[in-house]
Protein backbone atom coordinates (compact mmCIF):
# COMPACT_ATOMS: atom_id res chain seq x y z
CA UNK A 1 0.00 0.00 0.00
CA UNK A 2 2.54 2.35 0.95
CA UNK A 3 4.81 1.72 -1.75
CA UNK A 4 1.59 2.47 -4.21
CA UNK A 5 1.25 5.86 -2.87
CA UNK A 6 4.71 6.69 -3.20
CA UNK A 7 5.24 5.58 -6.85
CA UNK A 8 1.75 7.66 -7.23
CA UNK A 9 3.33 10.85 -6.24
CA UNK A 10 5.88 10.25 -8.64
CA UNK A 11 3.55 10.26 -11.89
CA UNK A 12 2.64 14.30 -11.86
CA UNK A 13 -0.91 13.40 -13.43
CA UNK A 14 -1.51 10.87 -10.23
CA UNK A 15 0.20 13.80 -7.87
CA UNK A 16 -2.28 16.50 -8.45
CA UNK A 17 -4.98 14.31 -8.06
CA UNK A 18 -3.86 12.67 -4.83
CA UNK A 19 -3.14 16.51 -4.01
CA UNK A 20 -6.63 17.80 -4.73
CA UNK A 21 -8.05 15.19 -2.73
CA UNK A 22 -6.18 16.39 0.30
CA UNK A 23 -6.88 19.30 0.54
CA UNK A 24 -11.12 18.47 -0.43
CA UNK A 25 -10.36 16.44 3.27
CA UNK A 26 -8.64 19.20 4.85
CA UNK A 27 -11.46 21.67 3.92
CA UNK A 28 -13.93 18.83 5.02
CA UNK A 29 -12.37 18.49 8.16
CA UNK A 30 -12.67 22.17 9.03
CA UNK A 31 -15.86 22.56 8.51
CA UNK A 32 -16.68 19.73 10.87
CA UNK A 33 -14.96 22.20 13.62
CA UNK A 34 -16.63 25.09 12.84
CA UNK A 35 -19.79 25.61 15.30
CA UNK A 36 -22.96 26.67 13.33
CA UNK A 37 -24.43 30.21 14.13
CA UNK A 38 -26.26 30.19 17.57
CA UNK A 39 -24.19 27.16 18.74
CA UNK A 40 -22.66 27.60 22.99
CA UNK A 41 -19.45 25.64 21.59
CA UNK A 42 -18.13 26.30 25.53
CA UNK A 43 -21.09 24.28 26.92
CA UNK A 44 -21.44 21.54 23.79
CA UNK A 45 -17.91 20.51 24.81
CA UNK A 46 -18.71 20.32 28.40
CA UNK A 47 -21.64 18.52 27.73
CA UNK A 48 -19.40 16.14 25.10
CA UNK A 49 -16.28 15.59 27.87
CA UNK A 50 -18.78 14.74 30.30
CA UNK A 51 -21.32 12.56 29.12
CA UNK A 52 -19.86 11.47 25.41
CA UNK A 53 -21.56 10.55 22.66
CA UNK A 54 -23.19 6.91 23.65
CA UNK A 55 -26.80 8.76 22.78
CA UNK A 56 -29.62 7.76 19.93
CA UNK A 57 -27.23 9.51 17.18
CA UNK A 58 -24.42 7.25 17.81
CA UNK A 59 -24.84 6.36 14.08
CA UNK A 60 -25.03 9.44 12.51
CA UNK A 61 -22.29 11.07 14.88
CA UNK A 62 -19.91 8.23 13.57
CA UNK A 63 -20.08 9.65 10.02
CA UNK A 64 -19.74 12.70 10.70
CA UNK A 65 -16.66 12.07 12.78
CA UNK A 66 -18.03 13.42 15.91
CA UNK A 67 -19.20 17.07 14.58
CA UNK A 68 -22.91 16.18 15.22
CA UNK A 69 -22.80 16.04 18.67
CA UNK A 70 -20.33 19.53 18.50
CA UNK A 71 -23.50 21.04 16.41
CA UNK A 72 -21.04 22.42 13.78
CA UNK A 73 -22.45 23.60 10.07
CA UNK A 74 -21.18 19.80 8.77
CA UNK A 75 -23.25 18.42 12.05
CA UNK A 76 -25.11 15.79 9.26
CA UNK A 77 -21.93 14.19 7.46
CA UNK A 78 -22.61 11.94 4.67
CA UNK A 79 -25.48 10.57 6.29
CA UNK A 80 -28.45 12.36 4.39
CA UNK A 81 -26.54 11.14 1.40
CA UNK A 82 -26.20 7.55 2.45
CA UNK A 83 -29.98 7.34 3.14
CA UNK A 84 -31.05 9.14 -0.03
CA UNK A 85 -29.14 6.16 -2.16
CA UNK A 86 -30.00 3.43 0.01
CA UNK A 87 -33.85 4.77 -0.49
CA UNK A 88 -32.86 5.34 -4.57
CA UNK A 89 -32.17 1.84 -4.82
CA UNK A 90 -34.64 0.53 -2.79
CA UNK A 91 -37.11 1.99 -4.89
CA UNK A 92 -35.25 0.79 -8.25
CA UNK A 93 -36.55 -2.40 -7.72
CA UNK A 94 -40.21 -1.02 -6.80
CA UNK A 95 -40.90 1.68 -9.43
CA UNK A 96 -41.07 0.90 -13.03
CA UNK A 97 -39.70 4.05 -14.09
CA UNK A 98 -36.87 4.43 -11.83
CA UNK A 99 -35.74 0.55 -13.34
CA UNK A 100 -35.93 1.56 -16.83
CA UNK A 101 -34.03 4.88 -16.16
CA UNK A 102 -31.73 2.28 -14.78
CA UNK A 103 -31.58 0.54 -18.03
CA UNK A 104 -30.97 3.43 -19.62
CA UNK A 105 -27.50 3.77 -19.57
CA UNK A 106 -25.37 6.82 -18.47
CA UNK A 107 -28.44 9.18 -19.49
CA UNK A 108 -30.74 7.32 -16.51
CA UNK A 109 -28.29 6.70 -14.03
CA UNK A 110 -27.12 10.75 -14.35
CA UNK A 111 -31.34 11.36 -13.78
CA UNK A 112 -31.27 8.87 -10.98
CA UNK A 113 -28.23 10.91 -9.62
CA UNK A 114 -30.26 14.19 -9.34
CA UNK A 115 -32.79 12.29 -7.53
CA UNK A 116 -30.66 11.40 -5.10
CA UNK A 117 -29.68 14.96 -4.51
CA UNK A 118 -32.47 16.23 -4.36
CA UNK A 119 -33.90 13.54 -1.58
CA UNK A 120 -30.60 14.34 0.01
CA UNK A 121 -31.64 17.75 0.22
CA UNK A 122 -35.28 17.02 2.08
CA UNK A 123 -33.86 14.56 4.65
CA UNK A 124 -30.73 16.72 5.07
CA UNK A 125 -33.69 19.50 6.11
CA UNK A 126 -35.73 17.02 8.30
CA UNK A 127 -32.53 15.92 10.26
CA UNK A 128 -31.54 19.49 10.47
CA UNK A 129 -34.91 20.17 12.03
CA UNK A 130 -34.77 17.00 14.13
CA UNK A 131 -31.94 17.95 15.64
CA UNK A 132 -31.82 21.45 16.60
CA UNK A 133 -35.37 20.80 18.21
CA UNK A 134 -33.40 17.98 20.48
CA UNK A 135 -30.64 20.95 21.06
CA UNK A 136 -33.13 23.27 21.73
CA UNK A 137 -35.13 20.89 24.30
CA UNK A 138 -31.31 19.91 25.96
CA UNK A 139 -32.18 16.18 24.88
CA UNK A 140 -29.49 15.84 21.87
CA UNK A 141 -27.07 14.98 24.42
CA UNK A 142 -27.89 12.56 27.20
CA UNK A 143 -27.75 13.85 30.54
CA UNK A 144 -26.62 17.08 29.82
CA UNK A 145 -28.80 19.72 30.98
CA UNK A 146 -26.85 23.10 29.64
CA UNK A 147 -28.03 25.39 27.26
CA UNK A 148 -26.81 24.19 23.88
CA UNK A 149 -27.86 26.99 21.93
CA UNK A 150 -27.03 31.05 22.60
CA UNK A 151 -30.78 32.13 21.64
CA UNK A 152 -34.38 29.68 21.96
CA UNK A 153 -35.59 32.05 18.90
CA UNK A 154 -37.12 31.06 15.62
CA UNK A 155 -34.57 32.64 14.04
CA UNK A 156 -31.79 30.67 15.30
CA UNK A 157 -33.46 27.90 14.77
CA UNK A 158 -34.06 28.62 11.25
CA UNK A 159 -30.39 30.09 10.63
CA UNK A 160 -28.90 26.64 12.19
CA UNK A 161 -31.37 24.42 10.08
CA UNK A 162 -30.51 25.97 6.61
CA UNK A 163 -27.16 26.33 7.32
CA UNK A 164 -27.05 22.84 8.21
CA UNK A 165 -28.67 21.82 4.95
CA UNK A 166 -26.18 23.77 3.01
CA UNK A 167 -22.97 21.95 4.87
CA UNK A 168 -24.56 19.04 3.24
CA UNK A 169 -25.12 20.74 -0.14
CA UNK A 170 -21.80 21.16 0.29
CA UNK A 171 -20.00 17.91 1.10
CA UNK A 172 -22.33 16.48 -1.47
CA UNK A 173 -20.49 18.88 -3.81
CA UNK A 174 -17.05 17.78 -2.82
CA UNK A 175 -18.04 14.35 -2.77
CA UNK A 176 -18.62 14.93 -6.47
CA UNK A 177 -15.52 16.75 -6.92
CA UNK A 178 -13.49 13.77 -5.74
CA UNK A 179 -15.00 11.32 -8.03
CA UNK A 180 -14.79 13.79 -10.83
CA UNK A 181 -11.50 15.44 -10.23
CA UNK A 182 -9.36 12.59 -8.31
CA UNK A 183 -8.84 9.12 -7.05
CA UNK A 184 -11.90 7.18 -5.56
CA UNK A 185 -15.09 7.58 -4.60
CA UNK A 186 -15.61 10.96 -3.25
CA UNK A 187 -18.76 9.95 -0.58
CA UNK A 188 -16.17 6.88 0.45
CA UNK A 189 -13.28 8.60 0.83
CA UNK A 190 -15.36 11.42 3.08
CA UNK A 191 -17.35 8.66 4.89
CA UNK A 192 -14.04 7.23 5.80
CA UNK A 193 -12.08 10.23 6.59
CA UNK A 194 -14.92 11.06 9.45
CA UNK A 195 -14.39 7.63 10.45
CA UNK A 196 -10.82 7.36 11.11
CA UNK A 197 -11.13 11.66 12.39
CA UNK A 198 -13.47 9.52 15.90
CA UNK A 199 -10.60 6.68 15.82
CA UNK A 200 -8.08 8.01 17.86
CA UNK A 201 -9.95 9.83 20.29
CA UNK A 202 -11.60 6.08 20.92
CA UNK A 203 -8.38 4.54 21.17
CA UNK A 204 -6.67 6.58 23.93
CA UNK A 205 -10.41 6.72 25.77
CA UNK A 206 -9.69 2.79 26.06
CA UNK A 207 -6.02 3.74 27.60
CA UNK A 208 -7.50 6.01 30.02
CA UNK A 209 -10.14 4.32 31.13
CA UNK A 210 -8.66 0.79 31.29
CA UNK A 211 -5.00 0.93 30.91
CA UNK A 212 -2.19 0.23 29.28
CA UNK A 213 -2.46 -3.86 29.18
CA UNK A 214 -5.96 -3.75 28.07
CA UNK A 215 -4.93 -1.13 25.17
CA UNK A 216 -2.28 -3.71 24.27
CA UNK A 217 -4.89 -6.18 24.04
CA UNK A 218 -7.55 -3.92 21.86
CA UNK A 219 -4.55 -3.61 19.67
CA UNK A 220 -3.67 -7.04 19.02
CA UNK A 221 -7.27 -7.75 18.69
CA UNK A 222 -7.51 -4.87 15.94
CA UNK A 223 -4.36 -6.50 14.17
CA UNK A 224 -6.48 -9.57 13.87
CA UNK A 225 -9.90 -8.37 12.97
CA UNK A 226 -8.68 -6.38 10.52
CA UNK A 227 -6.61 -8.89 8.72
CA UNK A 228 -9.86 -10.95 8.82
CA UNK A 229 -11.89 -8.47 7.76
CA UNK A 230 -9.07 -8.01 4.72
CA UNK A 231 -9.30 -11.49 3.50
CA UNK A 232 -12.93 -11.60 3.90
CA UNK A 233 -13.65 -8.53 1.61
CA UNK A 234 -11.75 -9.96 -1.05
CA UNK A 235 -12.80 -13.60 -1.09
CA UNK A 236 -15.02 -14.14 -4.37
CA UNK A 237 -16.43 -17.07 -5.90
CA UNK A 238 -15.50 -17.53 -9.39
CA UNK A 239 -18.43 -18.60 -11.68
CA UNK A 240 -16.78 -20.09 -14.99
CA UNK A 241 -18.46 -18.44 -18.22
CA UNK A 242 -17.60 -19.69 -22.08
CA UNK A 243 -18.95 -17.96 -24.92
CA UNK A 244 -19.20 -19.42 -28.33
CA UNK A 245 -17.86 -18.62 -31.26
CA UNK A 246 -20.13 -16.62 -33.72
CA UNK A 247 -20.52 -15.19 -37.29
CA UNK A 248 -21.73 -12.09 -37.60
CA UNK A 249 -21.27 -11.01 -41.54
CA UNK A 250 -17.96 -12.23 -42.52
CA UNK A 251 -16.61 -11.60 -38.63
CA UNK A 252 -16.08 -14.34 -36.16
CA UNK A 253 -16.39 -13.05 -32.67
CA UNK A 254 -16.59 -15.20 -29.66
CA UNK A 255 -14.68 -17.80 -28.31
CA UNK A 256 -13.68 -16.39 -25.01
CA UNK A 257 -13.80 -17.32 -21.29
CA UNK A 258 -14.17 -15.26 -18.47
CA UNK A 259 -16.06 -15.45 -15.08
CA UNK A 260 -18.82 -14.16 -12.92
CA UNK A 261 -17.22 -12.88 -9.70
CA UNK A 262 -19.58 -13.08 -6.61
CA UNK A 263 -18.12 -11.88 -3.23
CA UNK A 264 -18.83 -13.36 -0.18
CA UNK A 265 -19.47 -9.75 1.30
CA UNK A 266 -22.08 -8.78 -1.44
CA UNK A 267 -23.94 -6.38 0.35
CA UNK A 268 -21.28 -4.59 1.76
CA UNK A 269 -21.72 -2.59 4.76
CA UNK A 270 -25.98 -1.43 3.62
CA UNK A 271 -26.95 -4.12 6.15
CA UNK A 272 -25.59 -3.03 9.03
CA UNK A 273 -26.27 0.49 8.38
CA UNK A 274 -29.65 -0.17 7.85
CA UNK A 275 -29.97 -2.62 11.04
CA UNK A 276 -28.63 0.05 13.36
CA UNK A 277 -30.74 2.38 11.49
CA UNK A 278 -33.75 0.43 12.60
CA UNK A 279 -32.86 -0.18 16.10
CA UNK A 280 -32.44 3.58 16.77
CA UNK A 281 -36.15 4.01 16.19
CA UNK A 282 -37.09 2.71 19.64
CA UNK A 283 -35.02 4.18 21.36
CA UNK A 284 -35.44 7.32 19.95
CA UNK A 285 -39.53 7.14 20.61
CA UNK A 286 -38.01 6.25 24.28
CA UNK A 287 -35.69 9.93 24.41
CA UNK A 288 -38.92 11.76 22.95
CA UNK A 289 -40.96 10.12 26.25
CA UNK A 290 -38.93 10.37 29.39
CA UNK A 291 -40.95 9.97 32.37
CA UNK A 292 -43.53 7.69 30.93
CA UNK A 293 -44.96 4.97 32.38
CA UNK A 294 -45.77 2.89 29.76
CA UNK A 295 -44.96 -0.74 30.19
CA UNK A 296 -43.45 -0.89 26.29
CA UNK A 297 -41.37 2.10 27.52
CA UNK A 298 -40.05 0.36 29.88
CA UNK A 299 -39.43 -2.59 28.11
CA UNK A 300 -37.53 -0.74 25.63
CA UNK A 301 -35.25 1.36 27.64
CA UNK A 302 -34.21 -2.21 29.74
CA UNK A 303 -33.60 -3.93 26.26
CA UNK A 304 -33.20 -2.33 23.54
CA UNK A 305 -31.08 0.93 24.29
CA UNK A 306 -28.40 -0.35 25.86
CA UNK A 307 -25.94 -2.65 23.41
CA UNK A 308 -24.74 -5.04 26.22
CA UNK A 309 -27.80 -6.83 26.71
CA UNK A 310 -28.41 -9.88 25.34
CA UNK A 311 -31.49 -9.62 23.53
CA UNK A 312 -30.31 -6.71 21.66
CA UNK A 313 -27.70 -8.06 20.46
CA UNK A 314 -29.57 -11.14 19.27
CA UNK A 315 -32.13 -9.33 17.75
CA UNK A 316 -29.28 -6.75 15.96
CA UNK A 317 -27.66 -9.75 14.51
CA UNK A 318 -30.94 -11.39 13.09
CA UNK A 319 -31.78 -7.65 11.48
CA UNK A 320 -27.98 -8.24 9.92
CA UNK A 321 -28.44 -11.36 8.60
CA UNK A 322 -32.41 -10.15 7.15
CA UNK A 323 -30.99 -7.57 5.99
CA UNK A 324 -28.27 -9.06 3.47
CA UNK A 325 -30.51 -11.53 2.20
CA UNK A 326 -32.69 -8.84 1.17
CA UNK A 327 -30.33 -6.91 -0.08
CA UNK A 328 -28.21 -9.28 -2.23
CA UNK A 329 -31.56 -10.29 -3.71
CA UNK A 330 -32.43 -7.06 -4.69
CA UNK A 331 -28.76 -6.15 -6.10
CA UNK A 332 -28.36 -9.20 -8.41
CA UNK A 333 -30.59 -10.82 -10.06
CA UNK A 334 -29.96 -14.16 -11.18
CA UNK A 335 -32.51 -14.35 -14.06
CA UNK A 336 -31.52 -11.15 -15.51
CA UNK A 337 -27.71 -12.45 -15.83
CA UNK A 338 -29.08 -15.58 -17.03
CA UNK A 339 -31.02 -14.08 -19.89
CA UNK A 340 -28.11 -11.71 -20.32
CA UNK A 341 -25.48 -14.87 -20.98
CA UNK A 342 -28.23 -16.65 -23.18
CA UNK A 343 -28.53 -13.60 -25.59
CA UNK A 344 -24.01 -13.38 -25.68
CA UNK A 345 -23.78 -16.99 -26.13
CA UNK A 346 -22.59 -17.52 -23.28
CA UNK A 347 -22.78 -20.40 -20.70
CA UNK A 348 -21.73 -21.99 -17.81
CA UNK A 349 -19.83 -25.05 -18.71
CA UNK A 350 -21.93 -28.33 -17.53
CA UNK A 351 -25.71 -25.96 -17.04
CA UNK A 352 -27.92 -25.38 -19.72
CA UNK A 353 -28.35 -22.09 -20.76
CA UNK A 354 -31.47 -20.23 -19.38
CA UNK A 355 -33.67 -21.20 -16.14
CA UNK A 356 -31.27 -23.90 -15.42
CA UNK A 357 -28.49 -21.29 -15.31
CA UNK A 358 -30.75 -19.05 -12.93
CA UNK A 359 -31.12 -21.32 -10.99
CA UNK A 360 -27.53 -22.80 -10.69
CA UNK A 361 -27.35 -18.75 -10.14
CA UNK A 362 -29.62 -18.20 -6.90
CA UNK A 363 -28.24 -21.64 -5.74
CA UNK A 364 -24.86 -20.44 -5.54
CA UNK A 365 -25.69 -17.07 -4.53
CA UNK A 366 -27.74 -18.27 -1.24
CA UNK A 367 -25.29 -20.60 -0.18
CA UNK A 368 -22.16 -18.00 -0.63
CA UNK A 369 -24.33 -15.40 1.06
CA UNK A 370 -24.91 -17.18 4.35
CA UNK A 371 -20.75 -16.91 4.95
CA UNK A 372 -21.49 -13.40 4.07
CA UNK A 373 -24.63 -12.43 6.35
CA UNK A 374 -22.44 -14.50 9.45
CA UNK A 375 -19.38 -12.29 9.29
CA UNK A 376 -21.07 -8.96 8.44
CA UNK A 377 -23.32 -10.11 12.27
CA UNK A 378 -20.25 -11.41 14.06
CA UNK A 379 -18.24 -8.44 12.95
CA UNK A 380 -20.86 -5.70 13.69
CA UNK A 381 -21.05 -7.43 17.31
CA UNK A 382 -17.37 -6.92 18.39
CA UNK A 383 -17.89 -3.20 20.24
CA UNK A 384 -21.08 -4.99 21.65
CA UNK A 385 -19.02 -8.11 22.87
CA UNK A 386 -16.06 -5.99 23.81
CA UNK A 387 -18.63 -3.32 26.06
CA UNK A 388 -19.53 -6.49 28.40
CA UNK A 389 -15.75 -8.21 28.62
CA UNK A 390 -13.44 -5.18 28.79
CA UNK A 391 -16.09 -2.51 29.54
CA UNK A 392 -15.30 -0.06 26.95
CA UNK A 393 -17.47 2.35 25.33
CA UNK A 394 -19.72 1.49 22.63
CA UNK A 395 -17.86 3.47 20.25
CA UNK A 396 -15.06 0.32 20.25
CA UNK A 397 -12.50 1.95 17.83
CA UNK A 398 -12.03 -1.33 16.13
CA UNK A 399 -15.80 -2.52 15.62
CA UNK A 400 -18.38 -3.27 13.63
CA UNK A 401 -19.23 -0.20 10.98
CA UNK A 402 -15.96 1.74 11.68
CA UNK A 403 -13.67 -1.38 10.42
CA UNK A 404 -15.57 -2.00 7.60
CA UNK A 405 -15.67 1.30 6.29
CA UNK A 406 -12.02 2.01 6.90
CA UNK A 407 -10.49 -1.28 5.36
CA UNK A 408 -13.17 -1.15 2.67
CA UNK A 409 -12.77 2.00 1.60
CA UNK A 410 -8.78 1.85 1.75
CA UNK A 411 -9.08 -1.48 -0.38
CA UNK A 412 -10.81 0.34 -3.13
CA UNK A 413 -8.70 3.09 -3.62
CA UNK A 414 -5.43 1.96 -3.33
CA UNK A 415 -6.83 -0.61 -6.06
CA UNK A 416 -7.62 2.52 -8.30
CA UNK A 417 -4.05 3.82 -7.43
CA UNK A 418 -2.74 0.58 -8.69
CA UNK A 419 -4.86 0.56 -11.68
CA UNK A 420 -4.08 3.95 -13.09
CA UNK A 421 -0.51 3.04 -12.32
CA UNK A 422 -0.52 0.37 -14.86
CA UNK A 423 -1.99 2.33 -17.22
CA UNK A 424 0.85 4.75 -17.06
CA UNK A 425 3.43 2.28 -17.33
CA UNK A 426 1.91 0.53 -20.41
CA UNK A 427 1.54 3.54 -22.42
CA UNK A 428 5.24 4.18 -20.74
CA UNK A 429 6.02 0.98 -22.71
CA UNK A 430 3.71 1.18 -25.78
CA UNK A 431 5.80 4.04 -26.43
Amino acid sequence: MLSAFANAFRTPDLRRKLLFVLAIIVIFRLGSQVPAPGVDARNVQNCVDNVGNEGVYGLINLFSGGALLQLTIFALGIMPYITASIILQLLVVVIPRLEALKKEGQAGQTKITQYTRYLTLALAVLQATGIVALARSKQLIQGCQEDLLHSDSTNTFLVMVVTMTAGTAVIMYMGEQITERGVGNGMSILIFCQVVATFPAAMWSVQKTQGWWIFGLVMAIGLVIVAAVIFIEQAQRRIPVQYARRMVGRKMFGGSSTYIPLKVNQAGIIPVIFASSLLYLPAMAVQFNQGSTSPWIRWINNYLVNGDHPIYMALYFGLIVFFTYFYVSITFNPQEVADNMKKYGGFIPGIRAGRPTEDYLAYVLSRITFPGAMYLGLIALIPLIALVLINANQNFPFGGTSILIMVGVALDTVKQIESQLQQRNYEGFLR
